[in-house]
C-alpha cells in the first residue's frame, strides 16, 4: 500500500460548496462514525504503548508528545490536562510543536520541514533512556517528528508513533507504532478532521490509561486533582460526603485543611 494515499486520496464527496448547512452536518458526522470503529482496530497497539508508559513512568522518566501542526497541539492540549486532572507534575507530560510555543496558535511556516529541529527541542529538557517519546503526525512524513524519533533511537530511547497511514517514515523510526487508517477526509487533505479526532482519542487513552495505572485515581473519580476552581472544589466536596458518609460542612472543612481529595481521605481514614 502507497503509504501517502490514505490522508491524502479524494474525498468521497464532490461539489461541497453546493451542499445545504444540513446536508454538510450529515456528511462531517456520517464520515466522523467511522473514527472510533478505526481506533478499535489498533487497540492492541496501543496497549502495548500504555504498557511501555507505564514502565518508562513508573522508572522515573517522562512522556513526551513531539508533532507539527494540529498534530502537535493536541499532544501539547494533552500534555497540558494531566496535572489539574491528574495532579502530577507539569513536567512529567510534556508537549513540543515545530515551531516552538507560538506555534500553538499561529501556523509558523516551513517549521514542520527541520529534520534537526526536533531533537534539539528534545535535547532542552535532559531527555534520557528512561523516558519515551511519541511522535504524532497524520502523514506519518514529518522532518520534525521523524528526525527527532530518528535521533532518539540512537540514543536508546523509546519511541513511539500516531499516525494515518500504513508504512509510513514515522512508523520505521518508532519502537511501538499505532496507525489508525480513517479514510480520506471530507476535504481533500484536511487531517485536521477525522485523523486529527483519531488522534485525541488516542491521546486520552494512553495518560488516562497509564494514570490509571500508575494510581492517579481512586475508583473512577480524580482524587488527586487540582482544585483551580469553585466547580472542582464543590466535586471534591461530593467525593469527599459520598466517600467518607459525612456532612456538607464536614466535607469542607476537610477539603479547605488539605487542599486534596486523596490526602482529605486519609486523612479522615487513617488520622
Amino acid at each position: 500500500m502507497d503509504f501517502t494515499k490514505t490522508t491524502e486520496q479524494d474525498s468521497h464527496y464532490n461539489n461541497l460548496e453546493q451542499k445545504t448547512i444540513r446536508e454538510l452536518l450529515e456528511t462531517i458526522n456520517n464520515e466522523d462514525q467511522s473514527v472510533p470503529k478505526a481506533v478499535a482496530k489498533v487497540l492492541p497497539q496501543i496497549e502495548r504503548l500504555v504498557k511501555k508508559v507505564t514502565e518508562q513512568l513508573h522508572q522515573g522518566g517522562r512522556l513526551f508528545y513531539i508533532g507539527a501542526g494540529t498534530s502537535g497541539r493536541l499532544g501539547i492540549l494533552d500534555a497540558s490536562e494531566c496535572p489539574p486532572t491528574f495532579g502530577v507534575r507539569h513536567d512529567l507530560v510534556i508537549g513540543l510543536i515545530a515551531g516552538g510555543d507560538s506555534a500553538i496558535r499561529k501556523a509558523v511556516e516551513f517549521a514542520e520541514d527541520d529534520n534537526q529541529q526536533g531533537w534539539k527541542d528534545l535535547e532542552f529538557y535532559n531527555i534520557n533512556s528512561i523516558d519515551i517519546v511519541v511522535g504524532i503526525a497524520a502523514s506519518g512524513t514529518t522532518p520534525y517528528v521523524i528526525g527527532a524519533l530518528k535521533k532518539c533511537q540512537k540514543q536508546h530511547i523509546p519511541t513511539a508513533c500516531i499516525s494515518c497511514n500504513v508504512g509510513s517514515p514515522l512508523a520505521a523510526v518508532s519502537d511501538f507504532p499505532i496507525e489508525v487508517v480513517v479514510g480520506p477526509e471530507v476535504v481533500t487533505g484536511s487531517s485536521r478532521m477525522k485523523a486529527g479526532t483519531a488522534q485525541k482519542l488516542i491521546l486520552n487513552m494512553i495518560t488516562t490509561s497509564a494514570m490509571i495505572q500508575l494510581g492517579r485515581i481512586k475508583d473512577n473519580k480524580m482524587v488527586d486533582m487540582q482544585l483551580s476552581n469553585h466547580k472542582l472544589v464543590d466535586r471534591g466536596i461530593r467525593m469527599l460526603i459520598n466517600e467518607l458518609n459525612i456532612s456538607k460542612a464536614e466535607a469542607k472543612k476537610l477539603l479547605e485543611t488539605h487542599q486534596n481529595v486523596r490526602a482529605a481521605i486519609n486523612a479522615h481514614k487513617y488520622g
